[in-house]
Order: C-alpha cells, then structure tokens, then sequence
C-alpha cells in the first residue's frame, strides 16, 4: 500500500495536482481549473493543506469526503464558494454530534480533487492523500466504500444560497436518488458531503496515494513540456496503461439530462489511427471507447483524453471540433473488477448490453 508521512501542500503545488487530477478524472470530475482557483483562494487566506496517508489516520478518526454533485458543463458557469464548501461539513458534524478530524476526496476528478483542500484549509484539519475511486464516476454509489458496506449517508447537499438538506436513506441507490433531485433542484450543481467513515474504514476501502499521484502526473506534464519530450508516453508509463486513438474530434453531441452531461464524441483518426475513427460516449465521464464499431475498452477502467501535444487532459464538457486528441487507457483499481464492482459500475449499469472490456483484451 502507498503510503503519505505527513506533508504540507501550498499554493505553488496547485497547478500540478490539478493538471494530475483532470487526467484521472476519465473526462469528468469537473473544471480543475475552477478547483484550483478555490483551492488557491482557501490556501492563501488559512495556509498550507496537512496531507496524511491512510497509514497514518487513527482507527477512530472521523474522516468525511467531499464534493460537488452535478453537471460539470453547469459547474463551468457557477462555481461554488469557500463558505458553501464549510457549510455541508459544519452542518454534518453537527448532524453526527462529532468533529471532523479529517476531510477526504470523494474521487480523482478535476475540481473533486480540489474542492477538499478548500474544506481542509478552511477548516484547519489534515486532508488524506485518497480517494473513493481512484478514478471519477457519476454517481454517489460507484464508490469502493459501498462494497465494504460503508453507506453514502447521512450526507449533507447545499446550494450557493444557502439551502441545504440532511438525508439520512436506506440504501445508497437511495441516496444517489434522492440526492439527484436535489441537485437539479438546486440549478444542476452543489456541494456534497458523503460517506462519513472512521480511519479504519478509510483504510480498508479507500484508494491510497491519490493526491501524490496527481501531483506527479502534474509534474511530468510540466517537466515533459521542458525538456521537449511527449508527455503522453510519460503519462502511459506512469498509469501502466496504452494508447488506444489518436485523432482530431469531429463531431460532439452533448446535452444536460437529469443532472449529467450525456453524449458521444467523434474522432477521425491521425498519423497511425489515419482512416480509422473512434466513438467515445460518455455521461459525465468516458464510458465506452469504440474503434471501428468495435469495443476496445469500458468502465471500469480508465478512459482519459489527453491533448496530443501537451498531454493536457480534455474535459468531456470542454471537448471541440478540431482537437487533436490522444485517447489512452488505464487500469482501474483490481477492486472494481471484482464481481461487486462490475455491479456498480460496469457497463451494464450504464445501459451497455456487454461484459466490460480490458485495454488489451481481445474485443
């Protein structure tokens, strides 16, 4: 297991955790750009982020993840604030009637990585370098905690006015559910907190290492750029994972439906892909990657579009005629390829009459 000794993350640290987390975000997650702006704003004002290792929490620690919940071709447009990000964990601690020791990243996902150390910062508790995930996925249920029977709730929703609710289900479906409604209700985003857990917990079920991973992906994007090499060879190593498409999007069809952003992305190939084209559909982030009219890769493993030149990761909200894009495909955690996971997150779930199918695999 990695593990995280004690460390500090400033201001400077930002972009390159940023950069990292967009990529593990398969697509989704939100605009790191917007996380790293709020995560900056709550650094500058409350000082450097304690970051600690799943290793290192105690057993009784109350470790609570959070995030925002919603579309993030709406989040672009109306970002939350550094107070409604304190407000769904002071009014959750209240709810539990115990201090939270530690905040925690609900996924690797652009602003979902980001948004943590906002809460942290703001109030002054470590932040633990994981994630539920080890990867971003749409819904409150697809996290590895639920198949160690850890519930999603209580959890606390808020809005940017100051509306916020307390929902306390039978089940995570439930959850997921309820918490939706709420969501669209509230203009299609708001803020989160989910999943209250002890340090045990966390350490059974997390993802360890998380945040030091999108630190270093950030870092080789950065120091790839500088010393003319292709990031994107860096970042495949780095994920033990390979490139599956290179080419420039023709055709994106993109709508907003019950709080996700659906629809499918067009690329023609280029250079090795010349004459070949690959369908990407998505909701939220990248779910099924089809090359010919052929499956070559599915959720639950890692589907990230990356800038073919700089290894900068696209957005399923940001994607554009005429990128030039670099499709690469990683291993999800083992965990999600247990029965347990595939139930959660194959897919099937998704609405895909087909088995998933592993970057490497014969289709």
């Amino acid at each position: 297991m990695a593990t995280t000794k004690v460390s500090f993350v400033d201001v400077e640290d930002l972009p390159d955790i940023a950069a990292g987390a967009a990529i593990l975000g398969t697509g989704g997650g939100g605009d790191p750009h917007i996380g790293r702006l709020l995560a900056a704003a709550a650094l500058r004002r409350h000082g450097p982020v304690r970051l600690v290792g799943l290793d290192d929490l105690p057993s009784d620690a109350v470790v609570l993840p959070v995030s925002l919940m919603g579309a993030p071709t709406v989040m672009v447009e109306k970002p939350p604030s550094v107070d409604q990000v304190a407000l769904v964990v002071d009014t959750l601690a209240g709810y539990l009637g115990r201090a939270v020791t530690h905040i925690a990243c609900a996924e690797a996902g652009g602003v979902n990585s980001l948004i943590p150390f906002v809460a942290a910062a703001r109030l002054d508790v470590p932040l633990v370098d994981a994630d539920m995930m080890g990867r971003a996925f749409p819904e409150l249920q697809m996290v590895l905690p639920s198949l160690y029977g850890v519930p999603t709730t209580p959890m606390v929703i808020a809005d940017e006015k100051g509306n916020r609710a307390v929902l306390d289900t039978v089940d995570n479906h439930w959850a997921e559910r309820l918490a939706r409604s709420a969501t669209i209700d509230m203009g299609c985003t708001a803020v989160i907190a989910t999943c209250p857990m002890t340090g045990q917990q966390a350490g059974e079920s997390l993802v360890p290492g998380t945040l030091t991973l999108c630190r270093e992906l950030g870092r080789l994007l950065r120091t790839s750029k500088a010393e003319h090499r292709d990031p994107v060879d860096g970042v495949v190593t780095r994920l033990r994972g390979g490139r599956l498409f290179s080419g420039k999007v023709v055709d994106v069809a993109r709508r907003t439906v019950t709080g996700f952003a659906r629809g499918e992305a067009r690329l023609s190939g280029t250079d090795e892909h010349a004459g070949g084209e690959l369908v990407l559909r998505f909701q939220n982030e990248h779910l099924i990657a089809e090359v010919d009219g052929v499956v070559r890769a599915s959720v639950p493993d890692l589907l990230c579009t990356l800038d073919t030149e700089t290894g900068t990761a696209v957005t399923t909200e940001a994607l554009r005629y005429g990128q030039r894009l670099t499709v690469i495909v990683a291993p999800a955690d083992p965990r999600w390829h247990t029965p347990g996971g595939i139930e959660l997150a194959g897919p099937r779930y998704f609405g895909y009459d087909m088995d998933p199918v592993r970057f490497g695999e014969e289709p």
